[in-house]
């Protein structure tokens, strides 16, 4: 292995050897290799198989930007090698290969390509009927996408929050300029860069003759940007979506940063774009900004003779930088008339490097086994994509392409904005993006060095007079510059294999009879073909293939458009989206009075919710302790987080009629009621009591989690409707606590005078407003935990006062605050159902015995039909309760109930009851299995096997009469 030297080899370190094998063979890199860098420095340029035909893959873009060095590593499939820094013992093998990668046995589906059109898999597996099931082993296996180790152990990631005056996406100059320009106006700036260094293309690219402007450049911006005290930096960092109000999840290593930003840059760059000849996907044939990142980031030579095909004077630039470091340069091929800068021009021939002009190379030439490139067939341009009979052969065994640049704006399309190409120029702009979302160099459409900086700075005095900040600096002048984009880089071949889209093996052809198939708009084909479907997300195929749709459907490419760019930006590990998540909670009024009675707590929605009372170590004792306490004599809980509506105006009756499943226009006043809601598709969605205290007022509750939802639904729905109501969200400004157990009348006695207690006054489900220790309250008589019971509603800063005092007028009764855990296990012993722990994404009322709770005569409610449709269906599984016998072991929430070997449902709430001396539970269970007194087998931890036995609900006091005392 040899390496360039210095200042060639900027991610690296030489004195710091690295071994490891790749293959089962031994190699060695240095510490800042990636697997691909350091392979190729073996002359290892083999890496990878296509996906289709199997055909050699090598190094394209040494970016991350294609799926041509996907590798394997042995806890982790689809590895992108170029990116993937090595390490010590680190071991990769190559994947989707059948047998070994040099010698892989499926290497000859390339030569059958002609009875594999494209689409040919819609046609040739659906009949006869039932044969797909016959084929789909046999194609997934031939998929070979990687190896998942199933022993692997999760490892921690999570995910933390980032505030920002301005988000900076980009580090190359532009983004450089752009945060030094608002960090000096006094802008907190966030300097994003998926890197691992700053700089963008001044780390790789050269931009003058001389070849040391960028050098110089990147120094002087870099060391700026470090010393800044406003600038946070990022780098190894991926902006990998936009969102509404500029939410951006940025990925660096195992942490997904949510960042918030004011205003957002986005100096993202351009994408290189291939040209398209027979054989162009060979290894040894790479973009120019490939070559030119091995030599400068990582001192590695590229080959030994090369070509240089380009369509813009950046190709005679990587030339330089070719012959500057040893590489035999053959031939610059220009694919135009003549280059923009004669400068170029005359250095390149200075050092004798022969120029052909108006040339392509038509074809590359291959070892045995298509290993490697061999050489090129060189013919003169004569027509959009045509080419001369005569031909030039040259030996290389390098061909570094370049057809121009594509803006990098997968992002942008996302925040709304529109990818506009210009025919005439062959350009592209971006407009229509919101008002906090800016561009700025390359992706904007400047190239030239100067104009890119000055692009940035005047877009980050944009960003910064947005921001409100006070800034003197006049904007920098933009020069004119030609387009580097030539206009048809496409030199279809008769025998084929000019591959549009290296990921999926997609040639001209393919993209040519997709519109001859019928196909005509550019989404279509992207789904028909499958092109700009894999790993790459038309990073270099969206540009071609909209050329080739433009062109056999008489468009221009303006018209044609490319295909949609949906998040995320890059591929997004499972694990960053289920990391550890650190989610703003709120608190309670009454918080702090939990927290002294040592209460545990946990999250319930957004809220902080005590458990129980007691030490963690004891929780079963405390609950059960609490709950006995309920039972007996009196107890207090905070139930502040309950949904709060107020529905108040002359169609507030019609709303809740509408939105619930019950009736409530002719609901008495004075009185609450059970409402149930369902969906359009008659699920349940929701549940709460309407309470009603005059005509047109009605206050509504919520499950602590649904009650944004809920709201949001009314305000949906009362959009179409336009009924005379009002709606108002009062969780917030409302706190309640619940006075229950058989001492908890003569508790509220105590500070309630203007408010007949009594058993006829205030009977059971009545609701009443009056003042409770002279604070004015909504009181509701419901029975959650089955036990004679208050609810008591409070402005939420006479929280705190009501607590205390409740408190201290129950110390003759012994009161005794109870958690969150221990209400569930009361109401599971009265069978209550907790929506969205005992109900899914599927309950309908049926499933669940709540079909008394739906009004069969109401001509309406929000789900009405489907309820209908699915109550006269017959029931496959129902919610039914169970028991065990004490001691028997406690199956957990999802444990799986069976009917023989298949699954019939699963365990949706378990807790013991002292109460009932037995282990109770709520299960959904086959419908063949929910009569009382048949056997319901739940698996267990370990694959065990208990024998339940279903009742008859309630568990406990089935006819409600401790609650109606």
């Amino acid at each position: 292995m040899t390496r360039l030297r210095a200042p060639m080899g900027l991610l690296i370190d030489r004195n710091k050897p690295i071994r490891f094998t790749f293959e089962g063979r031994e190699f060695q890199g240095v510490e800042g290799d990636t697997l691909a860098s350091a392979l190729v420095a073996n002359g290892q340029h083999l890496l990878s198989r296509s996906f289709k035909y199997h055909r050699p893959r090598g190094v394209l873009t040494m970016a991350g930007q294609d799926a041509n060095t996907l590798v394997q590593l042995p806890h982790e499939p689809n590895v992108l090698a170029d990116t993937f820094p090595i390490a010590p013992g680190l071991a990769a093998t190559a994947q989707n290969c059948n047998g070994n990668l040099e010698s892989d046995k499926d290497a000859y589906l390339g030569k059958f390509s002609k009875f594999m059109p494209v689409g040919f898999y819609y046609r040739a597996f659906y009949k006869p009927k039932g044969v797909w099931k016959r084929w789909e082993p046999l194609i997934r296996k031939k998929a070979g996408l990687g190896i998942l180790d199933l022993e692997f152990k999760p490892e921690y990631y999570d995910k933390a929050y980032l505030f920002t005056d301005l988000a900076v996406i980009g580090a190359g100059p532009a983004g450089l300029q752009a945060a030094l320009t608002a960090a000096e106006a006094g802008a907190q700036v966030l300097l994003i860069e998926e890197n691992p260094v700053l700089g963008g293309s001044l780390t790789y690219a050269r931009f003058d003759v001389e070849g040391q402007k960028a050098v110089a450049l990147r120094e002087e911006l870099i060391t700026r940007v470090n010393a800044h005290k406003n600038i946070r930096v990022l780098t190894g960092a991926t902006a990998n979506a936009w969102f509404t109000d500029n939410y951006i999840p940025v990925i660096k290593d195992k942490r997904m940063y949510k960042v918030r930003a004011q205003q957002c840059i986005a100096a993202c760059g351009a994408f290189d774009q291939p040209v398209i000849f027979r054989n162009n996907d060979l290894p040894g044939v790479m973009l120019t900004s490939a070559a030119q990142r091995l030599m400068r980031h990582y001192a590695v030579k590229p080959g030994q003779r090369a070509i240089v095909l380009t369509g813009n004077d950046d190709g005679y630039l990587a030339a330089l930088d070719l012959a500057e470091q040893g590489v035999e340069v053959v031939s610059v091929v220009d694919m135009r008339s003549e280059p923009d800068d004669r400068s170029v021009a005359k250095a390149v021939s200075k050092r004798g490097i022969p120029i052909k002009i108006k040339s392509t190379v038509y074809e590359a030439f291959h070892s045995k086994g298509m290993k490697h490139v061999t050489g090129a067939d060189i013919r003169r341009i004569e027509g959009q994509g045509g080419v001369a009979v005569s031909s030039e052969i040259v030996a290389c065994d390098l061909i570094c392409m370049s057809a121009g640049y594509m803006p990098v704006y997968q992002l942008l399309c996302q925040a709304g904005g529109k990818l506009v190409y210009e025919d005439i120029t062959c350009g592209f702009s971006v407009k229509d993006l919101p008002p906090i979302l800016r561009i700025a160099g390359s992706v904007n459409g400047y190239q030239k060095l100067e104009n890119v900086i000055a692009d940035g700075r005047n877009v980050a005095i944009d960003a910064v007079s947005a921001l409100g900040l006070s800034m003197t600096e006049p904007k920098a002048r933009i020069v004119g510059e030609p387009c580097l984009n030539f206009p048809w880089p496409i030199f279809p071949h008769p025998k084929g294999k000019d591959f549009v889209d290296f990921d999926e093996d997609l040639q001209v052809r393919d993209i040519v009879n997709a519109t001859r198939c019928g196909y005509r708009d550019i989404q279509l084909v992207k789904r028909f073909s499958t092109v700009g479907m894999g790993p790459s997300q038309g990073r270099h195929s969206a540009l071609p293939t909209a050329r080739l749709v433009a062109k056999e459907t008489n468009r221009s490419v303006s018209e044609t458009g490319v295909t949609t760019a949906r998040p995320p930006f890059a591929p997004e590990k499972l694990a960053h989206v289920a990391g550890r998540a650190f989610d703003p909670y709120r608190q309670t009024p009454l918080h702090s009075r939990h927290v002294a009675l040592g209460a545990k707590m946990m999250p319930a929605g957004i809220w902080q919710r005590p458990a129980y009372y007691g030490k963690p170590s004891e929780r079963e004792k405390c609950m059960q302790a609490e709950a006995r306490h309920v039972r007996t004599k009196v107890g207090i809980i905070d139930v502040s987080t309950l949904g709060g509506l107020d529905v108040r105006g002359p169609d507030a009756g019609e709303l809740l009629n509408r939105m619930y499943t019950f009736g409530f226009t002719k609901q008495p006043i004075g009185r609450s009621r059970y409402a149930l809601m369902t969906n359009e598709h008659g699920v349940v969605v929701d549940d709460g009591v309407s309470a009603r205290f005059a005509d047109n007022h009605y206050y509504v509750t919520a499950t602590t989690s649904g009650v944004d939802r809920i709201y949001q639904q009314m305000l949906k729905w009362n959009a179409q409707w336009r009924l005379n109501v009002d709606i108002a969200n009062v969780t917030a400004a409302i706190s309640a606590v619940n006075v229950a157990g058989p001492d908890s009348r003569k508790v509220l006695e105590k500070l309630c005078s203007d408010i007949d207690l009594s058993p006829d006054g205030f009977p059971y489900l009545a609701v009443r407003l009056g003042t409770v220790a002279g604070i004015p309250a909504r009181l509701l008589r419901v029975g959650f935990v089955g036990e004679l019971g208050y609810e008591i509603h409070v402005p939420a800063r006479h929280a705190a006062k009501l607590w205390d005092d409740l408190m201290e007028a129950g110390k003759a009764f012994d009161i005794r605050p109870f958690g969150v855990e221990t209400q569930r296990l009361l109401r599971l012993e009265k069978g209550h159902v907790i929506i969205s722990q005992d109900t899914d994404g599927m309950t309908h009322p049926a499933e669940i015995d709540m079909t008394w709770a739906v009004g069969k005569s109401k001509p309406f409610f929000v789900g009405k039909r489907s309820v209908e449709i699915l109550t006269k269906q017959p029931l496959t599984r129902k919610l039914v309760g169970f028991t065990l016998p004490k001691g028997c072991e406690q199956p957990l929430e999802g444990h799986l109930v069976l009917d023989g070997e298949d699954i019939s449902g699963n365990v949706t709430s378990c807790e013991f009851s002292q109460t009932k001396g037995l282990i109770i539970g709520l299960a959904y269970a086959g419908a063949n299995q929910a009569a009382p007194g048949s056997r319901l087998p739940i698996r267990v931890e370990g694959g065990r096997i208990v024998d339940a036995t279903v009742v008859e609900l309630p568990f406990f006091d089935r006819d409600n009469k401790r609650q109606e005392l």
